[in-house]
């Protein structure tokens, strides 16, 4: 399993580029104000960069007790970022609905969009993420001396 530390470099470095990818092309496509959207994303980052590490311990113990390891497959990850965003967006409605001045509804399907998005981005970071950062059970797995009885 991953460290603390580990888990809180994972989390900060996921929202920031995160933040900056929102903020940066969200008043684009979405018509919104970029204050408003910048709230948003400040206050979105901050819940999620905490649900984040909630999540990722919780995903990863169940891993644990479920499979015997935290190595995931490649539907395991779609998995895993799908019941991020699905947990992230009930997390963060009622507040986007009030901070855009739409309804539930409305804020739902601003949600939906920046889940679809984030859930690209999330697969592909960990991805990334667990190749510029492996975990040690990784990194024994893929030793030259394993790589070669394959």
């Amino acid at each position: 399993m991953r460290t603390t530390l580990d888990r809180i470099r994972h989390a900060i470095v996921f929202e920031l580029v995160g933040l900056v990818l929102m903020i940066g092309g969200g008043p684009i496509l979405t018509g919104f104000d970029a204050h408003s959207l910048g709230v948003i994303g400040v206050v979105s980052s901050l819940v999620a960069t905490a649900w984040n590490y909630v999540y990722n311990l919780g995903f990863d113990r169940a891993m644990l007790r479920l499979r015997g390891s935290v190595l995931k497959t490649h539907p395991l990850r779609a998995l895993h970022a799908l019941l991020f965003e699905g947990g992230l967006l009930v997390l963060l409605l009622p507040f986007v609905a009030w901070m855009l001045g739409v309804s539930l509804w409305q804020a739902f399907l601003f949600d939906l969009a920046i889940a679809v998005f984030y859930i690209v981005y999330g697969y592909a970071y960990n991805w990334v993420y667990d190749r510029v950062f492996p975990m040690p059970e990784a990194r024994e797995a893929y030793t030259p001396s394993n790589s070669q009885r394959a």
